[in-house]
């Protein structure tokens, strides 16, 4: 895979009605190079992304778009996207997975998108450390 990594945080409780900026958002970083992206599967913000993901990429065949997991799905998941299981998360405790899944992409990305409306919860922190992050060269962007 080459070119520029995305990834995504957000909450689960993600409306509807951020889907406009999302894809808007989402062309903006494909004209910019942005080939990969990475999402989790856990809740409404990472289900938008990749009903977004999916209409972009039958546009835009040039990217890449991965549900990345934190553990074996017991059902298919990734709705026509592909699926990815970081190698090494099959030693973590299954309620560490997620946490470590969202380290694991950060660590990857050149881009993180984040939708945070509080400041609790695993979105509002992977959102921290991607704006840390941001400041040795991760490109932050919200909607």
């Amino acid at each position: 895979m080459e070119g520029k990594i995305c990834t995504f945080f957000g909450h689960r409780d993600c409306p509807e009605s951020v889907r406009g900026a999302l894809q808007a958002l989402l062309e903006e970083l494909i004209q910019k190079g942005v080939t990969v992206f990475y999402v989790g599967n856990e809740g409404n913000f990472d289900a938008l992304v990749q009903s977004v993901l999916r209409d972009l990429s039958a546009r835009c065949p040039q990217i890449c778009c991965l549900v990345v997991l934190a553990y074996l799905p017991k059902r298919e998941t990734g709705g026509g996207l592909g699926t990815l299981l970081p190698e090494g998360i099959e030693t973590v405790p299954r309620r560490f997975a997620i946490s470590w899944r969202n380290r694991w992409m950060l660590r990857r990305a050149d881009c993180a998108v984040v939708y945070v409306t509080h400041p609790s919860g695993g979105a509002a922190q992977f959102a921290g450390e991607a704006r840390r992050q941001g400041e040795a060269g991760l490109q932050p962007g919200g909607i």
